[in-house]
């Protein structure tokens, strides 16, 4: 089986804009150990990013700072935003690396909200499931009751979310279903067990100093969820790596001391949960390579927290695929038909949702598309089909289609059974796109020059003739623009 590596963000950012370099947050190699390999995806947990009822169209609209930020970091190092998805103040980012996005399946996006009896959307939870070779993979981004008396409202806020969260994916339908379920975020249980005979704010700072070796075992006998855990009340379906850091809440921002308005507490937690079994004669199973805090970040009365796994997925797993034919020709915007080719795999079915979107060559999000055509529209009509073998169909984009602006573009093949899942099929490579008033005129440079010079235009300087070329009469803003498809220029 091969191993993929997760790495977890879960941070209650207490509506504030970052305001620290998030680097350090993301564990990238540093130069003095510039080998360590990336991890193939980051799935970044935010909870009480601002959010305002009279902001909410706004913030479907437009990018968050946090997600702006998250975005400029990962995308330069070749991330993609395989998905992103929010509910008010709590937001989810899934990041792969490009590598992985035609291994990714029947992705889906879910929400419950539990605030206000379910009415409202500050406290409850997001999430996004997919399939990655062959296995089901869920991640939960939650922000459950607050307040240290209000503990049953938190058991029941988590099994709202199992019953309510629905998939479409028949053999995923519930998050408890998947092969491997991630579940981060700001649980908001406290250390206040048992109820009315707990540690003070004092108590708990006194017992900090005497902790050794990031042993906690004192404390956290009177952490509320690992007590729901062992009751069987909430979250016994999962299992916690040992906690070795202090409280990550609360603190007074803008510094690393603790506000002893609150007990300070474990709220930020990752939980997760494997069905080991799932598969005659293979066992799976996620390997925890760390679980800490971030001390040093201090913009926020939530320290953030972060994990890391390894996870077994299967080897050389391949299902539904396409492949696009190498596109050679350049794409003039105008043209009166733009053909090409892609090959399906025998167990593609075609639905009627199914489209291709045409991307930028270098897309950061699968989200991001220039624009987009179904496949019904764009597909001509195929032969007969031969059972059990791949299948060749042939693309034709007629005038009005396609992108408008001059630069290099890709397909995306996307499967869509319905309005909810779509599965990343195929990815092209790189074709470019131009404008017919941008091609460049061909000169013959076995053409001799004219000794005479035009009328009312002085005669070249013989001196200089075969240092610098005469330009006239040659259009370059258009010459500029065709090698600005070609040039990077900072």
């Amino acid at each position: 089986m091969d191993t993929l590596r997760f790495y977890f963000v879960t941070w209650n950012v207490a509506t504030r804009n970052p305001g620290q370099d998030l680097n350090a947050l993301l564990d990238f190699p540093s130069q003095f150990n510039k080998s360590k390999p990336l991890p193939d995806f980051y799935i970044i947990g935010l909870q009480e990013v601002k959010s305002q009822p009279q902001n909410m169209v706004m913030d479907a609209l437009f990018s968050d700072p946090w997600s702006s930020t998250f975005n400029r970091i990962l995308c330069r190092q070749g991330f993609v935003i395989a998905k992103s998805t929010r509910l008010q103040g709590m937001l989810l980012l899934v990041y792969t690396q490009l590598k992985h996005v035609t291994h990714l399946r029947d992705i889906e996006a879910q929400y419950t909200k539990t605030g206000l009896g379910g009415m409202w959307g500050n406290k409850g939870a997001v999430s996004v499931r997919f399939n990655i070779y062959g296995c089901s993979v869920c991640l939960v981004n939650c922000h459950l009751t607050a307040h240290e008396h209000l503990l049953a409202d938190r058991i029941n806020d988590y099994n709202t979310i199992i019953k309510q969260h629905i998939y479409h994916v028949s053999e995923t339908t519930n998050i408890l279903y998947h092969d491997y379920v991630f579940w981060i975020g700001d649980l908001n249980f406290r250390t206040d067990h048992p109820a009315g005979n707990s540690l003070s704010s004092e108590d708990i700072i006194a017992l900090l100093k005497k902790v050794e070796k990031d042993k906690y075992t004192s404390l956290l006998k009177h952490d509320q969820l690992l007590a729901v855990k062992d009751a069987g009340d909430a979250f016994s379906e999962f299992t916690e790596p040992e906690i070795q850091f202090p409280p990550t809440y609360k603190f007074t921002i803008g510094s690393d001391e603790y506000d002893l308005k609150r007990k300070p507490s474990w709220t930020d937690r990752i939980l997760y949960k494997v069905i080991a079994n799932n598969y005659e004669n293979i066992t799976l199973r996620a390997d925890l390579i760390s679980y800490n805090h971030i001390p040093h970040y201090t913009v926020s009365d939530h320290k953030p927290v972060v994990a890391q796994f390894n996870i077994k997925a299967f080897s050389n797993y391949t299902e539904k695929t396409v492949e696009f034919a190498p596109i050679s020709r350049i794409w003039y915007i105008g043209d009166a038909d733009f053909r090409t080719q892609c090959t399906l795999s025998h167990d593609v079915e075609i639905n009627p949702n199914d489209w291709i979107g045409i991307y930028d060559a270098d897309f950061q999000s699968l989200d991001d598309y220039k624009v987009y055509e179904y496949l019904a529209k764009v597909s001509l009509p195929q032969g007969p089909i031969t059972a059990g073998q791949p299948r060749t169909i042939t693309l034709s984009f007629p005038v009005g289609s396609g992108v408008r602006t001059p630069g290099f573009y890709r397909f995306i093949y996307f499967s869509q059974p319905n309005n909810d899942v779509r599965s990343v099929l195929g990815v092209s490579e790189p074709f470019e796109v131009s404008s017919k008033e941008d091609r460049l005129v061909t000169i013959d440079p076995c053409e001799p020059s004219s000794s005479s010079s035009s009328p009312g235009r002085p005669a070249a300087n013989t001196s200089t003739a075969d240092i610098f070329t005469d330009f006239t009469g040659l259009d370059v803003a258009k010459l500029s623009r065709h090698f600005a498809n070609d040039l990077s220029i900072d």
